[in-house]
């Protein structure tokens, strides 16, 4: 990964040579619609403060959690044994990105949604709140975290989420062989190249045109930006975003050009 340093200038990289939020100069009218109904939208929606007071429980709860840590590693700390208030402060998406997923979700309304990555079940939530009725599957690898992931469904009375326990490598495949089709994946976890363009290339399997796939920590490190370039690349892809944090994928046919913009967030 990345350090500190090196992650600041590639940051400031990308805020100095992003275009801004306000879509002028965009020709397709789907990204010109993403940015000012999705990226902009700046209503206070009731979801966000029931979400967030779970999490503001979760930064000060500590339990410590054995945690298998089965992708590239916390940048955190090197230890099996962490605290459910260090992964809540460290490695659950922040408010601001788990409220735009909240709200891509709200927009699109997707009908099945896969998650690799459950953490906490923060975004898992969002998930849930702004879809109610949507099939929301999502994996974790770390049994004890997924444990605390499902107190906290429990709590909100989310119904409609499964979480499947294990190694996406060999949880991933059984998944997609239960579902028909992905109208929306959100992908956080492992965090190297391989296995990324690999759990890329399964979901591939189960995409249509108004699919929607976003990549966690495109800019992480060397080795997902590698992954990003080659996913983006991928003949299946029409379109993509990069918010830094979070790499987004569409596959519309209306898209007749690849076109790939950087969207400061």
């Amino acid at each position: 990964m990345y350090n500190s340093f090196q992650s600041g200038i590639k940051y400031l990289k990308y805020f100095f040579t992003a275009s801004n939020r306000k879509g002028h100069g965009t020709h397709s009218p789907f990204i010109f619609h993403f940015i000012n109904k999705v990226l902009n939208d700046k209503t206070a929606y009731r979801s966000y403060d029931i979400v967030e007071t779970i999490r503001r429980g979760l930064i000060k709860d500590q339990r410590l959690l054995n945690i298998e840590d089965l992708g590239a590693g916390s940048s955190t700390t090197r230890s099996s044994l962490r605290s459910v208030a260090s992964i809540a402060r460290h490695a659950a998406k922040s408010e601001k990105y788990g409220q735009l997923l909240f709200r891509m979700v709200k927009e699109y309304q997707p009908a099945i949604i896969l998650e690799l990555g459950t953490s906490l079940g923060i975004t898992s939530s969002y998930f849930a709140f702004a879809k109610p009725d949507a099939k929301i599957i999502t994996i974790e690898g770390a049994g004890e975290v997924a444990a605390v992931a499902e107190q906290n469904f429990n709590k909100l009375q989310l119904h409609n989420i499964t979480v499947v326990k294990g190694n996406f490598d060999d949880t991933l495949s059984g998944v997609l062989k239960n579902l028909s089709s992905i109208d929306f994946a959100f992908i956080d976890g492992n965090h190297r190249k391989e296995p990324t363009e690999r759990y890329f290339i399964e979901i591939l399997s189960r995409i249509h045109n108004d699919t929607i796939l976003i990549f966690d920590d495109i800019h992480w490190s060397k080795e997902m930006e590698g992954a990003w370039d080659t996913i983006k690349d991928h003949p299946s892809v029409r379109c993509t975003i990069d918010l830094f944090f979070f790499g987004i994928l569409f596959f519309r046919n209306e898209f007749k050009e690849k076109q790939h913009f950087t969207i400061r967030y």
